[in-house]
């Protein structure tokens, strides 16, 4: 086999464990995405090993001419991968494990949060017959929000305006009423001055007693 077709070979593997890697990641069971895991962490070392260049000699120094040996970083990189896949396989074993103990399968569950922003979309488009964006929804409740508080402000104002309004014309009122007493009062009191002492039938006006 030519190296062209070990190139290829080599990459056509790497796009397979990439491709069914991603799809196990993308599933709700814990243990396919455990594998699908697995998967990706054997595609990443076998990708590092094949940009790494051609194959040589081990690269310790002194052993052989440097032109001959393999290049150490990807090799480095790759046992980081390897030790790095095998902690986050361990984790995801006693995650699945603990999730069988307590609920009897290994399905991940919906997040909280997220359900009541789909619940609210779900709702809006319901009202309004189209499709809402979850960031519009959360910028119209807060446009809303500052609506009803202006709305509410304005109120306040126009009833403290109103309650002003309403004592003023209360004052106005009592000073129309004393001023209207007064000029009924002044002329009761100067018709009491001017018809002077009362007369009785034995002393008609005109007469002296």
């Amino acid at each position: 086999m030519t190296p062209t077709a070990l190139n290829l070979t080599s990459a056509a593997v790497v796009g397979g464990l990439f491709t069914a890697g991603t799809y196990l990641l993308l599933q709700r069971s814990l243990m396919r995405i455990l594998i699908g895991i697995v998967l990706l962490g054997h595609a990443t070392n076998l990708l590092l090993l094949l940009v790494g260049g051609r194959s040589g000699r081990a690269p310790m120094v002194g052993t052989s001419a440097p032109e001959q040996m393999s290049n150490p970083l990807p090799q480095g990189m790759a046992l980081t991968s390897i030790v790095i896949t095998f902690a986050l396989t361990t984790f995801l074993l006693a995650l699945a494990y603990r999730s069988w103990t307590l609920l009897g399968d290994d399905e991940v569950r919906d997040d909280v949060e997220d359900a009541r922003i789909v619940r609210l979309q779900r709702d809006l488009s319901a009202h309004r017959g189209t499709t809402t964006d979850p960031e519009q929804t959360d910028a119209e409740q807060t446009g809303t929000e500052q609506t009803d508080t202006e709305q509410d402000s304005a109120e306040t104002d126009g009833s403290e305006t109103a309650v002003g309004e309403t004592d003023g014309a209360e004052t106005d009122g009592a000073e129309t009423d004393g001023a209207r007493d007064e000029e009924e009062g002044q002329p009761t009191q100067a018709a009491r001055r001017g018809a002077g002492p009362a007369r009785g039938p034995d002393h008609p006006e005109g007469s002296t007693p």
